[in-house]
């Protein structure tokens, strides 16, 4: 039906975020509140990336990968937040068509790797645990480049096939997205074409990387679970399970709220709950997934102490 619709409107070259529909006041505080989050979110995961390349005892293939962890972090909330804030501060909220594309893009592109890259993790405290006498063997340096390598390029290819079939679509007359940033279900929703191919094809790739990366993550557990049980010591157990237990929390944060957003048919249907969602995917757990590698892994801790105790001893 969309199709038939208005056969003769112009095309569209910009769309217009609404982003949150507040009163001037609101929108205030949201902006103190969301530039709040985002230097956090800087702060925290730059700070990550420093401890990890300054201290030696980090160098190895689990803080390799949180390290990269905290490079994804860092990259798909910049895509998102500095665009967010200046629609906040500011009458104009507009992005150019090719602007939004990209924003997409780069946002789909780390999301996707970010979901593979947790799956690697998994499998390395699987390898760690589960294997450690063939551990260098398993995660050696080049093995371990090659796993993010891969996890890029899967991720590559999914925010590819996701914007080349959204921005096929034509766009005629209405561009206001009932968004704060450039994403599929608020994009399709606007669109004058048939949007049924597209709508599956979100929710087959949804559904097929999230399949995929949680059976890996979920089969990595269910062994590391089964060794750690074999542990006579209580101490034992607690101090290998203590391992995993960031990556875990990380992971159900991840995959609960990308689940809901995008691996139901009927997700694209609350424009309201979307943008909710989005800000906990797009910049809570960006903030959250630092302090978490902090607080609940004490290596983390104790290369923050070190740097730090450094750091006052020059005073």
């Amino acid at each position: 039906m969309k199709s038939e619709l208005n056969q003769n409107c112009s095309e569209v070259t910009e769309f217009i975020l609404l982003g949150f529909r507040t009163s001037p006041e609101v929108q205030i505080l949201l902006f103190l509140l969301f530039l709040l989050i985002y230097m956090v979110i800087v702060v925290g995961n730059i700070s990550m990336l420093v401890v990890i390349k300054i201290d030696s005892r980090l160098h190895t293939p689990m803080y390799f990968f949180l390290r990269n962890l905290s490079y994804l972090d860092l990259c798909y909330s910049t895509v998102i937040a500095p665009k967010t804030l200046a629609t906040f501060s500011s009458e104009d909220k507009k992005i150019s068509y090719n602007g939004c594309a990209a924003q997409f893009f780069f946002f789909a592109l780390c999301v996707g790797t970010e979901g593979f890259l947790l799956a690697v993790m998994a499998y390395d405290r699987f390898s760690a645990v589960c294997s450690p006498f063939l551990y260098a063997v398993h995660m050696s340096q080049q093995a371990c480049v090659r796993l993010v390598i891969g996890s890029y390029m899967c991720g590559c290819v999914n925010s590819m096939i996701q914007t080349s079939f959204t921005f096929s679509l034509r766009f005629c007359g209405e561009n206001r997205l009932d968004h704060f940033f450039c994403d599929v279900p608020a994009l399709i929703k606007i669109s004058r074409a048939d949007t049924f191919v597209n709508e599956i094809v979100l929710f087959i790739l949804s559904a097929l990387i999230i399949v995929t990366t949680t059976t890996v993550i979920l089969i990595s557990y269910a062994c590391i679970l089964s060794t750690v049980l074999k542990i006579p010591s209580t101490h034992g157990r607690s101090k290998t399970f203590s391992t995993c237990s960031s990556h875990i929390t990380v992971v159900s944060l991840f995959y609960g709220t990308v689940f809901f957003m995008y691996a139901q048919p009927g997700a694209i249907s609350s424009p309201e709950k979307s943008k909710i969602i989005a800000v906990f995917y797009t910049l809570i757990i960006p903030m959250l997934n630092p302090l978490i590698y902090t607080l609940r892994n004490r290596e983390v801790k104790n290369a923050v102490k070190k740097i730090l105790l450094r750091k006052t001893s020059f005073h």
